[in-house]
């Protein structure tokens, strides 16, 4: 049973949907992200549900504040749930100087610095789920988003590392990598988004995804096929493609 969910990123978009979907009397929820008065909103919404809501105003790049929030509330309501889905979106090549460090430290390490205070609790209960959310992009790196997309390989990468290892002791995790879902960052990509899906239908799919305890999920299908057949074509005819699908990152 599913009772104590710690989620990052929650103020808005994938986030928000997850707290929304999880959400029930019984449900013990940490929302973790960087706009305050959002994730209040959020909280609210959860606990109108039924469920106890908390919230913290962190950025992941602050490893020290991150780390004692979520042993404190690992103290008081063991977690049973880690979705790890905190992320930022910056495009542009060349890149502007510092975005790449930004983008990077908050999407790979601030992942990291999520579960490593949770991880040994975990092993030691013999119990828990983790989810990393990941990116289509981590599986074909899109020429718009650089720096976003070595990021998320990179997020794929350490999940499946650790995911093997984990699940000889009783913990799962499970490494998603949607396609283009309808949230606030989607909204800054200005071009084609095939089979784009809503935030709830996001949100259903990795809960349900973590709770049968699956190794992976990537969705939508069919862009998921669209992707592992462009990753079998000569690198002269996938950019060619690529380019087709070039995009504007950013606000209007």
């Amino acid at each position: 049973m599913i009772r104590s969910i710690v989620i990052t990123g929650a103020s808005s978009g994938i986030g928000a949907a997850l707290s929304a979907e999880a959400a029930r009397p019984g449900v013990t929820l940490l929302l973790i992200g960087r706009n305050e008065e959002r994730l209040e909103a959020a909280a609210e919404a959860a606990r109108a549900k039924g469920a106890a809501a908390e919230t913290a105003k962190i950025d992941l790049r602050d490893a020290a504040t991150l780390h004692a929030r979520l042993l404190d509330f690992d103290d008081r309501a063991p977690v049973d749930l880690l979705v790890a889905n905190a992320g930022v979106a910056r495009g542009g090549l060349p890149e502007p100087e510092g975005q790449a460090r930004f983008v990077i430290e908050t999407n790979l390490l601030g992942m990291i610095a999520t579960v490593e205070p949770l991880m040994p609790r975990m092993i030691a209960r013999g119990a828990g789920r983790i989810a990393l959310v990941s990116s289509i992009a981590a599986i074909r790196p899109s020429a718009d988003l650089p720096s976003y997309s070595a990021a998320k390989a990179g997020v794929r990468a350490y999940g499946q590392a650790i995911r093997s290892g984990l699940r000889a002791r009783g913990v799962s995790v499970t490494v998603v990598c949607p396609g283009f879902v309808t949230t606030p960052m989607s909204a800054q990509h200005h071009g084609p988004k095939p089979f784009e899906v809503s935030a709830g239908r996001a949100a259903r799919l990795i809960l349900r995804a973590a709770e049968k305890r699956r190794g992976a999920l990537t969705f939508p299908f069919l862009f998921s096929a669209m992707i592992f057949m462009g990753n079998r074509l000569p690198p002269v005819l996938s950019d060619w493609f690529e380019r087709r699908y070039a995009a504007r990152i950013g606000e209007e």
